[in-house]
């Protein structure tokens, strides 16, 4: 099942999708409501709020199928750690500390946009990068969870693009505090949600098959699949909820897939080409099995200066 956010008419309703039509539902139905039902309770659920006559898609506005409790951006694709730590060193190699445990880190959940919306550059930065990952949407509160359990809590799969100020991040990671201004700017989430049950036919071992396309101006940065992930879906629930509530509503990032940012190939090439996104670029990001995500990057603001630091010792003259 396909269940999605979309306004149509002013007001703003949750809906099923079903090929170029959206069935909207009762305005009390509520998203977190149809992922923590069972295959045949949501379908129960469907037939009973089922609202007016199905809707053609292209007449509704999408929206980010939800608003997330919390979100935890993973780090788990080799080949875009391989990548990306080669901007700072041609040399460098994956840290391996990497190995050793899913690394990931909070990310904000009020920077939230939708299919089709458009994009600022944030303001002061000049290498804009996008980012192509799945959203894994948890449907239900666990903690400490073993990787049995986490399969019962994974609710759905969306496609989130975790877009990236490159500039203000290099600066930030320097600091060791994690990231700041290079990520609190536009977290995309969509076209919908796609219940797991749906996705049985891709999956291989504890792995899902899907073929994952990020592409610029209808220009391919790269492919890979969502099987090269390093640990999978259940895997991510068990380190995330390691002493720590997942809640129903959270989305975990699977981290950008190889060949799905700008950065990871600027490693590779030694320069900045592809170059960095710019106003009037049309980003999509493409998951079999999901659909697609696109998004048009337009102008930001200037940034309002904030001075150095007074220092507690004067440099000396």
């Amino acid at each position: 099942m396909r269940i999605a956010t979309f306004k149509h008419g002013g007001s703003e309703r949750v809906g099923i999708v079903d090929g170029e039509q959206v069935q909207p539902l009762s305005k009390g139905t509520s998203v977190l409501e149809l992922l923590a039902a069972t295959p045949a309770k949501r379908e129960r659920l469907v037939a009973r709020e089922a609202k007016g006559k199905p809707l053609a898609l292209d007449t509704v506005a999408l929206q980010a199928p939800l608003r997330p409790t919390s979100m935890r951006d993973f780090v788990n694709f080799e080949a875009h750690v391989e990548g990306v730590v080669k901007t700072e060193n041609p040399d460098a190699k994956v840290p391996e500390d990497w190995y050793d445990a899913p690394s990931f880190y909070f990310t904000s959940t009020t920077a939230l946009f939708g299919p089709g919306d458009e994009i600022e550059i944030p303001p002061g930065c000049k290498r804009l990068d996008l980012e192509l990952e799945i959203g894994v949407v948890v449907g239900r509160d666990g903690r400490d969870l073993t990787a049995e359990q986490a399969r019962e809590h994974i609710a759905g799969l969306t496609i989130y693009n975790d877009f990236s100020a490159r500039d203000h991040g290099a600066r930030e990671k320097r600091l060791g505090l994690g990231w700041a201004k290079a990520k609190d700017f536009a977290n995309v989430l969509g076209p919908w949600i796609v219940t797991i049950d749906e996705l049985e036919q891709y999956r291989n071992g504890d792995r899902y098959d899907l073929e994952l396309v990020a592409s610029v101006n209808d220009i391919a940065l790269g492919r890979d699949t969502l099987a090269s992930i390093a640990w999978s879906f259940e895997e991510m629930l068990v380190y995330a909820s390691r002493g720590a509530w997942l809640r129903a509503g959270d989305v975990l990032g699977s981290g950008t897939c190889g060949g799905g940012c700008l950065a990871e190939l600027w490693g590779r090439n030694g320069k900045l080409e592809p170059p960095p996104l710019d106003v009037g670029d049309e980003v999509t990001l493409s998951v079999e099995g999901i659909g697609e995500l696109v998004n048009r990057i337009i102008p930001g603001v200037e940034p309002i200066l904030v001075p150095p630091a007074r220092r507690l010792h004067p440099e000396p003259v």
